[in-house]
């Protein structure tokens, strides 16, 4: 368990869009309270997101996305973000905004990493198919086999982290012109590798995954999924195996206000 820091912390949220005007009110106006700034990165919608963003929270930091991918808008995202924690949601309604209490918890109590997963106690999802659950498996497996992890959901989005760790993920600068690896939904495997590599205390909390509110999903399971198997791939060989990473699990408790936040018990996963 790790113990209880008093902090007097700052919260950024980086939501990446694209044609989300029908979702993103609902996830904005769902934030907690204590959340200080939201960034939100868009690629070019044209259905009204980013107005129907300001018209929730005015105080948005809009950035407009200069490449493709989810993972060159969280990066721009990242670049933006002043607060002490940040914390990365999709727009579409799939992740439960009242769920960062728990990564924040995480955080203050001593974590540097945050991971969101749908497969411990507590967790769940109703979007996930049997094709990407068991691709997710494999994918999973693999990586804690080759990393000496213990990840439990691999692919999955719902993460927060200490702002000063941006560093370790190495992501090439969001507003160059060329196209770079890491721009696409192999984004969250080629972090999460880096933060374990880079010997951070890394903690999971249980997430419940809902289908989406509006619209369709940009992921695509076997061009997203190939490129998370290259990316396991490239960063086992390219660089230095770490020592066995520490992954904490917390074990779900009843929800409890944001202002008197208390530590959860810890389970090690590993």
């Amino acid at each position: 368990m790790f113990e209880k820091r008093v902090t007097h912390r700052t919260v950024s949220v980086v939501i990446p869009t694209m044609n989300e005007a029908r979702n993103i009110p609902v996830v904005l106006a769902a934030l907690p309270h204590y959340v200080d700034e939201v960034v939100l990165v868009d690629a070019g919608s044209v259905d009204g997101t980013v107005e129907a963003a300001l018209a929730v929270r005015p105080d948005t930091t809009v950035i407009r996305q200069t490449r493709r991918g989810k993972g060159n808008a969280l990066a721009a995202g990242f670049e933006a973000a002043t607060g002490d924690y940040v914390v990365m949601i999709d727009a579409d309604g799939s992740m439960d905004p009242a769920e960062i209490d728990a990564f924040v918890t995480e955080l203050d109590n001593g974590a540097d990493y945050v991971k969101g997963s749908r497969f411990v106690d507590g967790g769940g999802s109703d979007d996930i198919s049997p094709l990407r659950r068991a691709g997710n498996w494999g994918l999973n497996t693999l990586t804690n086999l080759l990393f000496l992890t213990s990840y439990t959901d691999l692919c999955y989005g719902y993460n927060a982290f200490r702002r000063s760790v941006i560093p370790t993920f190495g992501l090439a600068p969001a507003h160059l012109s060329e196209a770079h690896w890491g721009d696409g939904f192999e984004v969250e495997t080629l972090v999460n590798i880096r933060v374990a590599r880079a010997d951070l205390v890394i903690a999971e909390v249980p997430s419940f995954e809902s289908d989406r509110l509006h619209g369709e999903s940009n992921l695509r399971t076997f061009r997203d999924g190939w490129r998370v198997l290259v990316t396991i791939v490239r960063e086992r060989f390219s660089r230095k195996l770490p020592s066995a990473t520490r992954i904490v699990t917390q074990v779900p408790q009843r929800p409890v206000d944001a202002a008197v936040m208390t530590p959860t018990s810890t389970n090690s996963a590993a």
